[in-house]
């Protein structure tokens, strides 16, 4: 008979899809041990299955628009702060995509962005990543540097997409057929992945900005206008990267 030293560690060795065989294995063992191992795994299991679901239910429009060869999720990040640019992705996965917990990126943790981050750059077919930095927003406003950010992004791509899914909205001066999606970041897996790369590629700026001017908090708040980061603002004036047409109510 398996130790319960052995039974936890054929679970830890064991992918959590293949989980079935050992429960079933185990799931007759009466010892208390053995039996908090096979309720968690079972757990675990149903998770897993319940992501399955939600996960196919992310490619709905991937399948929708399935004769295309090149579906490309576009988003973006930083509209909102008071500091540093916007960043936008766009992210074509391949048709056999198997990344699971594409979400959101503000509906997940930061391990959980950074870890999904390193997955798609591995197993997309192409990322494009575009900025417009704090003088091209104060210069053509808020929403046309989303854009600008945007046109980037598809222009920094490897391969032409045939379509794009945009997370509500349509860009423009783009030769490209597009479907705009409201709350397309919880519906589509491409815009999906495009938040978490767009996200994770601003918020790792935005920490290097906090080492370069200091006090503001920025790795703490991305640039948004925190309640300390607006005092900061108050006492030490604006840096090199605030939006001077976000600020004037607190300088």
């Amino acid at each position: 008979m398996a130790s319960i030293a052995e039974v936890k560690r054929m679970f830890a060795e064991t992918d959590v899809q293949n989980y079935e065989e050992i429960i079933e294995k185990f799931v007759s063992d009466d010892r208390d041990g053995v039996k908090k191992l096979v309720k968690s795994a079972e757990k675990k299991l149903d998770a897993y299955r319940s992501e399955l679901e939600r996960s196919y239910k992310m490619f709905q429009f991937e399948r929708e628009f399935a004769d295309r060869k090149y579906i490309c999720g576009i988003d973006e990040v930083g509209r909102g702060p008071l500091a540093g640019p916007v960043v936008a992705a766009a992210v074509v996965l391949p048709k056999d995509c198997d990344i699971l917990y594409l979400n959101d990126s503000k509906q997940l943790s930061a391990k959980k962005r950074e870890a999904l981050y390193d997955e798609i750059m591995e197993k997309a077919v192409s990322v494009g990543v575009g900025m417009a930095d704090q003088d091209v927003i104060d210069d053509i406003n808020i929403l046309n540097a989303d854009y600008e950010a945007m046109r980037q992004a598809i222009s920094k791509l490897s391969v032409k997409p045939d379509i794009l899914l945009n997370d509500a909205v349509n860009i423009p001066g783009v030769d490209i057929p597009q479907k705009g999606i409201i709350k397309g970041d919880t519906l589509s897996a491409s815009i999906a992945a495009a938040s978490i790369i767009a996200k994770v590629t601003r918020d790792r700026l935005m920490v290097e900005y906090d080492s370069i001017y200091p006090g503001y908090g920025f790795a703490r708040n991305m640039g948004y206008g925190t309640a300390e980061h607006i005092a900061a603002l108050k006492d030490m004036g604006p840096c090199a990267i605030h939006r001077r047409s976000f600020i004037g109510n607190f300088v």
